[in-house]
């Protein structure tokens, strides 16, 4: 909802501003399409030279972070620190019983108890993987956290491809701006034969392109590779918080304090208080007793 808003501000202040000030908008109205035609165009194809199919789709839907915000809220991190509670004490009381739980987790009733993280197919992965690793016997847990930090670096760039291939565009847009004012400044000198008034209508459609570039690139493709990094990077704070509590489970340190350094590295802003976490395990420990 704060996209639209933002967008909303950014056409009403530039518009509004050139209209306050005087200005015609025909001219930008009669230029408009042929020089978003020439310059969306340009970029579009150029965005689509650069990257493969399955980044073009991926783009594509990340885009849609930029209106919807980060995908997982406070209560999806105050659930996972819940279902990792129950896993880590499953792994400690019956070893073997957890292994139904992590080599079929859509069969699992402690997974299904959380339908979002369920859902998620790189956090269940990152859940198992790492609790089987566990079941290996490591000598140095180190080991297991170098493999998760390198898993999660990988995962991290491939996330972010989309905020880079849209930063690209933007970062060309103004020069494609140009192209399409050269062209218009080239039709306008094949009328050069014309009275002022429409020399003057020419060249004002020309500039439109120089406009239109450098609108598109600061006004909107910009903000929104800046936003889906952001919200990118927000949401790779739940596979870190993860990694937070499952290598502490490695270092045998006991449960309770595993969902503490999970809870302890969660960003302010999503972090379940101490005592909001406490009550929700309360109601993990009666569940599991019924």
């Amino acid at each position: 909802m704060i996209g639209l808003v933002g967008i909303v501000i950014i056409f009403v202040m530039v518009f509004g501003g050139y209209i306050a000030a005087g200005g015609k908008m025909a001219i930008i109205l009669k230029s408009l399409p042929y020089e978003l035609t020439m310059i969306g165009g340009a970029a579009v194809g150029a965005f689509v030279i650069s990257n493969d199919i399955s980044a073009i789709k991926h783009t594509l839907k990340d885009v849609g972070k930029v209106f919807k915000g980060p995908k997982w809220k406070p209560q999806d991190y105050r659930d996972l620190l819940c279902l990792l509670f129950e896993l880590i004490r499953l792994a400690r009381q019956n070893p073997v019983g957890l292994e139904e739980h992590i080599e079929a987790p859509k069969d699992s009733a402690i997974f299904s108890a959380y339908p979002r993280i369920l859902a998620d197919a790189e956090a269940v992965d990152l859940i198992s993987d790492t609790l089987r690793s566990a079941s290996m016997n490591y000598d140095d847990p180190h080991q297991v956290e170098e493999v998760l930090e390198k898993r999660m670096e990988a995962n991290q760039a491939h996330a972010l491809h989309s905020s880079h291939a849209l930063q690209t565009m933007a970062d060309g847009l103004p020069a494609l701006g140009i192209v399409a004012a050269v062209l218009g400044v080239i039709k306008t000198m094949g009328s050069i034969d014309q009275p002022p008034e429409i020399l003057g209508k020419l060249i004002g459609g020309a500039l439109v392109g120089t406009f239109l570039g450098v609108f598109l690139a600061y006004g909107l493709v910009g903000p929104f590779a800046e936003k889906v990094r952001d919200v990118t990077e927000e949401d790779a704070h739940f596979y870190r918080l993860i990694r937070e509590v499952l290598v502490a489970n490695l270092h045998s340190h006991a449960t309770n304090i595993c969902i503490e350094v999970g809870r302890q590295n969660t960003p302010s802003h999503i972090r379940p208080s101490f005592s909001d976490l406490e009550e929700a395990l309360k109601e993990v420990k009666q569940r599991d007793a019924a």
